[in-house]
């Protein structure tokens, strides 16, 4: 079992937690958002190595036995404020991966390197250049260091050999004064020719983003029936408030239904697949209505699984004093359960601890039909997947802020997660 820290990788034996080897090298001065914080969401593996990112975008393959370094490629060539906090993709003989820092002004790219020697295959930039498609969608000069990071590990299709990727918010992040237009490929899931990089299509969520609503949430690939039709799509929850499901293929919009129950800025989702916008107030809603952990899909119940927030931003702007700011409801998160062909909520478990979008954690859905999850609180909690009971729940005594897995070693079967600074396992 293979468990990243800053700028570290352990090594342990998954039956005794037993330290086999330890890879560390220095944290990064000078670094901004979550890269300074050490946030690293975990290693791809391939062969006999593994390969990590690096808080200051590096991409570090090492042996997987002895966790001894073999090669080191830098990911950027420009001097802006990248960061890398995310999982690599291993692709055939390829490894993909991305770049953090989107909310302090980059240019955002994805790129893919041989797995063997670390040499670049090819680069995806994520925000256009001059004479590029979509520059057209960005009026003013904040295009140059426009976002669109690529922060959140991507799913590959085998059956279409397609890449698909998400990107993050356009930046600034509110301040829209330089950059008027809908701004691509920022927000967007990207479906890419993994061979070459280049682009078979995207959709973008949210056109001319100013709430910071990264589309860096999972997208769940499914073959399954719907409505009627055998289809292979791509089910994806986003931070402005909707559920979507799109033909993978060629992504058609065929749902897009909100997911909250406060959501001010769009009525909908029109039939072109842009949001159907209305005006906002001093209280704007989402503030975030899901993040980056992981999601779930049953295909017995046909549900889809997703820790939703409401909660609501009170925007703050020049002009009288106001004495009373606008009354805002508690932030609330619950375990929803939507129905893939409609969007209703089918069932939702109300969860306990800090609503801050930080502590959230995500499901693992399962062959048995349960669901397992940890909540801010510190409970780790499994239910059943058809109505959400209950069926047992351990506290461990510390905030949850990770996904379970699952693995089997030795015939046994175990769920395992990170609590603290520590990795809790259970057999099954």
């Amino acid at each position: 079992m293979y468990v990243t820290g800053p700028n570290q990788v352990f090594a342990l034996d998954p039956r005794t937690g037993h330290e086999i080897w330890h890879y560390s090298r220095p944290r990064t001065p000078d670094l901004v958002s979550d890269p300074s914080l050490g946030t690293n969401r975990g290693v791809a593996i391939l062969g006999e190595h593994i390969f990590l990112v690096t808080d200051n975008a590096h991409l570090v393959a090492l042996h997987r036995v002895t966790g001894r370094p073999v090669w080191e490629v830098v990911m950027v060539d420009e001097p802006q404020r990248y960061g890398g906090t995310m999982a690599p993709l291993v692709i055939k003989d390829m490894v993909v991966a991305g770049v953090s820092g989107g909310d302090w002004g980059i240019r955002g790219f994805l790129s893919a390197y041989k797995a063997a020697t670390g040499e670049r295959v090819w680069r995806h930039w994520t925000i256009p250049a001059k004479g590029d498609p979509g520059f057209e969608t960005w009026k003013g000069t904040a295009v140059t260091t426009g976002g669109g990071a690529t922060w959140q590990t991507g799913s590959y299709d085998p059956e279409t050999d397609t890449l698909y990727w998400a990107t993050g918010n356009p930046w600034p992040n509110s301040d829209d004064r330089e950059r008027g237009g809908d701004n691509l490929f920022a927000d967007c899931v990207l479906a890419l020719d993994p061979a070459t990089g280049k682009l078979k299509w995207y959709y973008q969520f949210t056109p001319h983003d100013v709430h910071d609503w990264d589309a860096t949430e999972p997208n769940v690939l499914v073959n399954t029936t719907f409505r009627g039709q055998d289809r292979k799509l791509l089910l994806h929850a986003d931070r402005n408030g909707f559920f979507y499901v799109l033909d993978r293929t060629n992504g058609q919009l065929l749902l897009g239904e909100k997911f909250v129950r406060r959501l001010t800025w769009a009525s909908g989702i029109g039939a072109d697949g842009r949001p159907i916008r209305i005006p906002e107030r001093d209280v704007s809603c989402p503030d975030h209505a899901t993040n980056w952990h992981a999601t779930a899909f049953s295909p017995v119940t046909r549900l889809y699984y997703v820790m939703a927030t409401e909660k609501c931003n009170v925007k703050l702007s020049p002009g009288s004093w106001k004495t009373e700011r606008p009354r805002v409801d508690p932030a609330t998160r619950y375990l929803r359960a939507l129905d893939i062909e409609t969007g209703k909520i089918m069932w939702e478990i109300p969860q306990a601890g800090p609503v801050d979008g930080k502590r959230d954690a995500g499901v693992l859905g399962t062959a048995a039909g349960i669901l397992f999850y940890g909540d801010a609180s510190g409970y780790f909690v499994a239910v059943d997947e058809r109505d959400g009971k209950t069926l047992w729940r351990v506290p461990l005594n510390a905030t949850i802020k990770t996904s379970p897995m699952t693995f089997a070693s030795g015939g046994q079967q175990f769920i395992a997660l990170a609590v603290g600074s520590n990795i809790v396992c259970f057999g099954l």
